[in-house]
This record gives structure tokens, C-alpha cells and sequence, in this order.
């Protein structure tokens, strides 16, 4: 590990920002899209089918990692870039989303959060200096820190106490990072005040006097709807600093991401590619298809021929139709494959749009594709 962590900003078409992140595992290119790989694993697909659809880094998380298969147990093995064999940049969630969506019988407090494990019960503890620590000895490039976020609905009493509270936790994280992390790794802070704008500024301003490597917005993408989420953002991006990255936690959709791309985001992720994939659904240049239904059976055209991914290029639909009725796994597989270099396609153009002045040509088209109408935040998860 020789390089540290680094953002410059090479372009910008309005708020729309192309950029470069410098990591001590390579670079990586803003706008960028981080594929999910959550236990140490993007679901369905090789890494090596990973790296070549133009993904430069991907996210694993703490709460799943700590539980299974232990942190301490993939340092011993090399940390977690040697652990799922991927040598690009690794971002790691702090577990925070987790332990509120799905541990069972959790408990808040100042300290931390105590819970009980959603695969065995067993009953865990997990902390600001915990989860820094945990993320450090997985030897994450960029470390997210500790926080709760705030469920929605949440009255605006019930917002500004969580966001307080994940602004103590963070000044914690802060803290037990610069303890523990190795050259070069970056921690992020997190943004949160649910959907009131004054509450977010608030935050901002809380984060921007401890001091983070990056910004990340939380709390959305949890079933506040596209409009609203939208909004936040344009309060939000305006208040975090110019030079250091941001990103828009679990978000979303082809139009969520090419909309918040346009109000200043730098950074992405969602399980949205894999999780579709695995359920017959395929994002392409015509839209978004359900490869399951019977107009498809017949259909020897390939998945999506505008697409050069060997997955939407080499397979017929029919054949696809075919892997996803059966239950085969290649049907899997080939669908996240072809989803996720969708995602990375994208991605590519709207980095080569705001570099010539043509984000807004590039957001008319990914609309014209997935209509407003049809796009919404998704929740976050496996």
C-alpha cells in the first residue's frame, strides 16, 4: 500500500462532477457505481466478470462480514481484498443500516447498538470504535462511519434525535480511525436529518467540523420516493465540500442515479443490478425487461444487442426465458453479469457526457429509456 487517498475533479457540466479517487488499490472514475458484494461476494458473479464490466471498486459491509465469516478471521487471511480475490479498491458500509433492518431484539443506546444475530440469534455489540476496527482489519480503502439511520417515516423530534446521535457516533469514528488505520485509507462521514432540510444542515455542518476524506448523504432510498429524495439532495450536495467525494448511499434506479449525478453525487451503490438479475430482470438499452414472461420464450434475439457484455451479447432471450423458469443458476449468473455492465456502461457515459458539456443530452436519454414515472428508490439490502 503506497498511494493515499486522493479526489480531484477533472470536469463539470453544472453540478454534475466527473472525477478521479485515488486509493491504495488503484483508481477510481466518478461518477462511479459500486457493485454490492456484501458477504464478500457480488452475488452471482465472478470477479473477474466484475472487473470487466468497468466496475473500479466494490462495497463489502461490517454487519454481515463481523457475523460471518469474522473480521478477525479474514485478517488472518489476508484481509478481505485477498480474502474474495478482488485487488481493486474495497468500500465498507459501517453496519449500521444492517443492525437496524435486520438484526432481531436491538437496543440503542449512547454507547452502541446491542443485537442479536439474524442468523443464529447470538447476541453482539457493535460500537463506533467496533465497527472502525472491524473495517480495519478487513482492510477496507475507504471505512464508512458508525451510524443510525433514521427510519421513514420519523417525525421531525424523531430525526433530529437520531441525527445527533450518528453525529456523536461519528466524531467517535473519527477518532478510533485515527487510531487504527493503515496509509492511505480514507474515512467517509454520513450525512442524515431525514427528509428536513434544516436538520441535514445541520449535519453537514456537524461533519464538516470533525473533518471526513469524503461525504456521504444517508437515510434515503428508504421509501421516501424519487421527488423528495431528490429534493434533500438539492439542499444537501451544496453544503459538503467541493474538493472531497460524495455519495449517495444505497441509491438506486438507471434515472435515480443519472438525477442525482446532475445535483453534484459522485459515488453510488445498490443491489438493484444483482438482485434483479437473480429475479429474471434485465436493464438494457430498450428498458427494463422480465426476461420470465412468455413473449420471451420464443425470442432468439440477444439480451440486448446495443450491449458488447458477453452475457446480454452471446445469449438468446429464449435461452435466458429458459435458465430463469428452470431455476438454473446460469440464468443468474448471465443476468447480473449483463445488469451490472449496464450499470457500468452508463456510468461511462455520463463521465464522457460531462466532459464534453452534454450531461443534460445524457440524462434526456436514460429518461427516454426508464421513464420518471417507472423509477424509484429502492430499499437498501442483501
Amino acid at each position: 500500500m503506497t498511494e493515499r487517498f486522493s479526489f480531484r475533479l477533472l470536469a463539470r457540466d453544472g453540478q454534475a462532477r466527473r472525477g478521479e479517487i485515488i486509493t491504495p488499490h488503484g483508481r477510481i472514475r466518478t461518477p462511479a457505481f459500486m457493485p454490492v458484494g456484501t458477504a464478500a461476494t457480488v452475488k452471482a458473479m465472478f470477479p473477474e466478470h466484475v472487473k470487466a464490466t468497468g466496475a473500479d471498486i466494490v462495497l463489502g459491509n461490517t454487519y454481515h462480514l463481523m457475523l460471518r465469516p469474522g473480521a478477525e478471521r479474514v485478517a488472518a487471511l489476508g484481509g478481505l481484498h485477498r480474502f474474495m480475490n478482488w485487488p481493486g479498491p474495497i468500500l465498507t458500509d459501517s453496519g449500521g443500516f444492517q443492525v437496524m433492518s435486520l438484526a432481531k431484539l436491538r437496543t440503542i443506546g449512547e454507547d452502541g447498538v446491542t443485537f442479536r444475530s439474524h442468523i443464529d440469534g447470538a447476541s453482539h455489540h457493535l460500537t463506533p470504535e467496533r465497527s472502525i476496527e472491524i473495517q480495519c482489519l478487513l482492510g477496507a480503502d475507504i471505512q464508512m462511519a458508525f451510524d443510525e439511520c433514521t427510519p421513514f417515516p420519523a417525525s421531525h423530534e424523531e430525526a433530529q434525535a437520531s441525527m445527533q446521535l450518528s453525529m456523536r457516533w461519528a466524531a467517535r469514528s473519527k477518532a478510533a480511525f485515527a487510531r487504527q488505520a493503515a496509509p492511505g485509507q480514507a474515512l467517509f462521514g454520513i450525512v442524515q436529518g431525514g427528509i428536513y432540510p434544516d436538520l441535514r444542515a445541520a449535519s453537514a455542518a456537524a461533519l464538516r467540523e470533525i473533518g471526513f476524506s469524503g461525504y456521504a448523504v444517508g437515510g434515503l432510498a428508504v421509501g421516501e420516493g424519487q421527488a423528495k429524495m431528490l429534493e434533500v439532495l438539492e439542499v444537501t450536495t451544496p453544503l459538503l465540500p467541493e474538493d472531497k467525494p460524495r455519495y449517495l448511499m444505497g441509491v438506486g434506479t438507471p434515472l435515480d442515479i443519472a438525477e442525482a449525478v446532475g445535483r453534484g453525487i459522485d459515488m453510488f451503490d445498490c443491489v438493484m443490478p444483482t438482485r434483479s438479475g437473480r429475479h429474471g430482470q434485465a436493464f438494457t438499452s430498450e428498458g427494463k425487461l422480465n426476461i420470465r414472461n412468455a413473449q420471451f420464450k420464443d425470442d432468439p434475439r440477444p439480451l440486448d444487442p446495443a450491449s458488447n457484455c458477453p452475457a446480454a451479447r452471446d445469449y438468446s432471450r429464449a435461452y435466458l426465458h429458459h435458465l430463469i423458469r428452470s431455476g438454473e443458476p446460469l440464468g443468474a449468473m448471465l443476468l447480473s453479469w449483463a445488469n451490472v455492465h449496464f450499470y457500468q456502461q452508463m456510468m461511462q457515459q455520463l463521465r464522457t457526457a460531462i466532459s464534453e458539456g452534454r450531461y443534460q443530452e445524457a440524462l434526456a436519454d436514460i429518461r427516454r429509456i426508464f421513464p420518471p414515472q417507472a423509477s424509484s428508490t429502492t430499499p437498501q439490502g442483501l
